[in-house]
């Protein structure tokens, strides 16, 4: 076959696959559909994941399971959808993890950008500034005061090295002008526990996970750290609003397929998933998680993870953070 029939037959492949879009969009899905999260089963990212499971299996009359693929800090769970097949039945519910502080802070089996097809965030949740009781401070200028003056002698908590709580931390140390000891532990729960304790006194909890220790009294919260107060405690300021500006970081969520998934099938599943989160029952739901709704775009969703990828990767390169 000579160059201009390979020509005149890539030109036909292109077009039939492109008039086969509309119908694509309309035959799918007709079987199930797995939704892969990178965390354990029981924390917030499994149930926020499973909220929108369950509401996704209603409107488009398929199964819709939840696969837990922990490790990595989400690094198993993106190559596994990375390297599945890119027909919208294995999405991957990512996070600032996955696809804004990992790949800035070592090696990633998968790019973050090239390996997949974004759908659309759902939402975002901040986290809080903590101290145990015996801190002497009750507001955020406090806590940087008696840092300074004692250098080093604070210590602050973290669900493990390149996790949000240990950027939050750093974030909070570099703008602030301060130095505290950093103690990484494996995961969130005994990291809080620590901090309840005493053993550490500083942390960078989800909201959602100090919630009940703060009404209890058995921690003291100063400050948020989002753009915005939150509803779960509006009489909180925020980091940036108490004195640190430029400070904000939050958790954010949303839905990636892997590269090549068709724009047809890509635009359905953002249509859903917009549907879903505008649904009262929704985002009850993940206001109970101390979660905040956040809709968008798939060209959107995908420009908002390169400026995270930016933004991130900058910082932590400044900083001379690692994983290890």
């Amino acid at each position: 076959m000579n160059r201009n029939h390979l020509s005149t037959a890539a030109a036909l492949l292109a077009a039939a696959l492109f008039a086969a879009q509309p119908a694509l969009a309309q035959t799918y899905p007709d079987h199930l559909i797995k939704i892969v999260v990178p965390t354990s089963a029981g924390g917030g990212n499994d149930a926020m994941a499973r909220i929108v499971g369950n509401k996704l299996a209603e409107r488009l009359k398929q199964p819709v399971i939840i696969e837990n693929k922990a490790g990595g800090n989400g690094a198993i769970a993106s190559e596994f959808v990375a390297k599945s097949a890119p027909d919208g039945y294995t999405l991957l519910f990512g996070y600032i993890a996955t696809h804004g502080i990992n790949p800035a802070l070592s090696k990633v089996p998968y790019d973050p950008v090239k390996d997949f097809a974004p759908i659309g965030m759902i939402a975002e949740a901040q986290e809080v500034l903590v101290v145990h009781p015996s801190v002497k401070a009750n507001t955020v200028a406090e806590l940087i005061a008696l840092a300074k003056a004692k250098p080093g002698s604070l210590s602050y908590a973290s669900a493990g090295n390149g996790t949000a709580p240990h950027i939050s931390g750093e974030l909070f140390k570099r703008l602030a002008g301060i130095d505290m000891l950093h103690v990484p532990y494996k995961g969130s729960s005994p990291a809080v526990t620590d901090t309840l304790g005493g053993t550490t006194q500083v942390m960078f909890p989800s909201l959602v996970a100090a919630n009940q220790f703060i009404k209890a009294g058995k921690l003291r919260a100063l400050a948020v750290t989002g753009s915005k107060r939150s509803a779960m405690f509006p009489s909180l300021p925020t980091i940036a609003e108490a004195g640190v500006p430029g400070f904000q970081i939050t958790q954010w969520y949303g839905f990636f397929a892997p590269a090549k998934t068709p724009p047809a099938v890509v635009d359905r599943l953002n249509r859903e998933l917009v549907a879903i989160m505008k649904d009262p029952d929704t985002q009850k739901k993940f206001a109970d998680q101390g979660a905040d709704v956040v809709t968008n775009t798939p060209a959107e969703f995908g420009r908002f993870v390169q400026s995270e990828l930016g933004k991130w990767g900058k910082f932590i390169a400044e900083a001379k953070i690692t994983a290890d």
